[in-house]
């Protein structure tokens, strides 16, 4: 009996330790506010894009960013998706930023390029249940694709004392991402990779200043820049060319709303447009630059011919001395009883708000902005801390704080245009909202007219418009068409083993 019973005393010793050290491998780590400076984690997964599906692997990470003491003074929280059914060393390669400044990455990650899209509606207004779904259009099928969270945006957070002015400017922006860039190059073995820019409004004057300062201080070169909702990226449109360039936007969103004459609101959009282009640079803008020259009878032929293509009237052209401010354009545009009074959205002007009174020189909120928050900060959360498994106590930064931010030596445009004429691979497209007020779409295809004052790399250079705003991706249809011309832009800027030679 002895033997037996110490046989039976050791198994429940045995089980017991055996308990004890399961119990201890399922307690997790408690979670900080602190941040890991350099992690990476891996999960699989696969996506129905095209009808087809993709297998991919997402890696969360975080990289450090290094000072010239080879210091670490932050580090930049990313999102990495590779496709894993194909072993091409010369597969492409795109590197996604959003604006702000002091925006994260989420907007184009969780509605636009990536593998997976938030919920919402067709017109990309917010619904519950909160969370994501499957994106049929994502760009995974023909390049890996990373999203970059500058420092304080995103779960990317700056070392404790470390020095702000080395961050937060145009420059010092372009400076530490290009190190940055280099740095995730290197580590994932991608040198070999065309690579890709793309970039949504202040994020367009980040990948524009990007193009030069990775050829020239890194030796990388492009194939290619995407500009999303573009900023003027240091190309100088300001006074009276602002004022006349916000006219063909007032055409586009009086037409959303219906509050154009009807021989207009019965055409289609891209029919109507046309006018209102050829009407600001012939006789607007002229017309401007004469001010008070300007005869009366001269000054009513504009603000008649303002007020039919803008759903203003010839009084509010007059009254505004023939620029009416985009803001008294979204509290004005549907001011009034029988116009429903509302305000319209400033980044995506098919979006209605309320205000407290409808007086007043500028709306009360952007109708728009609240609306994307109200859908884009659950998704994220859950999508990051539960989906792709991202534990921390850190707050996820939808905008960071990064002001005051140093807007001065911008020369984001002009270093494009160089960055094109010492690269004979590197091609760019512009992607604009017609609705959109804050980065108007006339105001892009200046940008492109200007970017090559010349003319001679303008076979390089092209324009897609969308029927939505800033982010147009939003509206399901422009969702797929979008994403459509990324992916032939993609393509369409391989080389196809042809030399890079003039």
């Amino acid at each position: 009996m002895r033997p037996n019973f110490y046989l039976t005393l050791l198994l429940v010793l045995t089980l017991c330790t055996c308990a004890r050290a399961q119990e201890k491998m399922n307690v997790e780590m408690p979670l900080t506010r602190e941040l890991n400076m350099d992690m990476a984690q891996t999960s699989t997964h696969s996506a129905k894009i095209n009808g087809k599906t993709v297998p991919y692997k997402a890696t969360i990470g975080v990289q450090p960013v290094y000072n010239a003491k080879n210091e670490v003074v932050a580090g930049l929280h990313y999102t990495y998706y590779v496709r894993t059914d194909v072993d091409d060393p010369n597969r492409p390669l795109l590197i996604s930023f959003n604006g702000g400044p002091g925006s994260a990455s989420v907007w184009m990650h969780l509605a636009y390029t990536g593998p997976k899209v938030l919920n919402i509606d067709d017109e990309g207004y917010p619904v519950q249940p909160y969370g994501v779904s499957n994106n049929p259009y994502s760009v995974l099928d023909v390049a890996d694709i990373v999203y970059v969270n500058p420092v304080n945006t995103g779960f990317s957070r700056m070392v404790e004392g470390a020095d702000r002015k080395q961050f937060f400017g145009v420059r010092q922006d372009i400076t530490y991402l290009a190190d940055w860039l280099s740095n995730f190059v290197s580590r994932n073995n991608r040198w070999r990779s065309p690579k890709f820019l793309i970039g949504e409004s202040y994020g367009t004057t980040r990948v524009s200043g990007l193009a030069l300062e990775l050829q020239e201080r890194k030796w990388m070169y492009l194939n290619g820049v995407i500009l999303v909702s573009p900023t003027d990226i240091g190309i100088e449109r300001s006074g009276i060319v602002k004022a006349a360039n916000a006219l063909p936007y007032f055409t586009a969103a009086a037409w959303y709303h219906k509050q154009l004459p009807a021989d207009l609101q019965g055409k289609d959009l891209v029919d109507i447009l046309p006018e209102a282009e050829t009407f600001t640079q012939n006789e607007l803008l002229p017309a401007l630059a004469r001010g008070a020259s300007l005869s009366v009878d001269e000054r009513v032929d504009i603000a008649d011919k303002a007020a039919r293509l803008s759903g203003l009237s010839r009084q509010e052209w007059l009254d505004n001395n023939l620029m009416p401010s985009t803001n008294y354009f979204w509290k004005h545009l549907l001011r009034g009883n029988e116009r429903g009074n509302f305000t319209v959205g400033r980044l995506d002007s098919r979006y209605t708000g309320l205000d407290e009174m409808a007086g007043g020189g500028r709306p009360d909120y952007n109708a728009e902005l609240t609306s994307w928050l109200h859908s884009f900060t659950p998704a994220i959360n859950y999508y990051l801390r539960e989906e792709l498994n991202f534990k921390t106590d850190l707050e996820y930064n939808m905008f960071g704080p990064v002001h005051p931010w140093d807007r001065s030596g911008d020369n984001s445009g002009p270093n494009l245009r160089k960055a094109m004429a010492m690269n004979p691979y590197l091609n760019v497209m512009i992607q604009s909202g017609y609705f959109d007020g804050a980065t108007n779409y006339y105001d892009a295809k200046y940008n492109l007219w200007h970017l090559d004052p010349s003319g001679r790399m303008k076979d390089r250079l092209s324009f897609k418009g969308y029927y939505s705003g800033h982010m147009m991706y939003l509206r399901r249809e422009d969702l797929k068409n979008s994403n459509e011309h990324v992916r032939e832009f993609i393509l369409g800027s391989l080389p196809q083993g042809k030399s890079a030679k003039y």
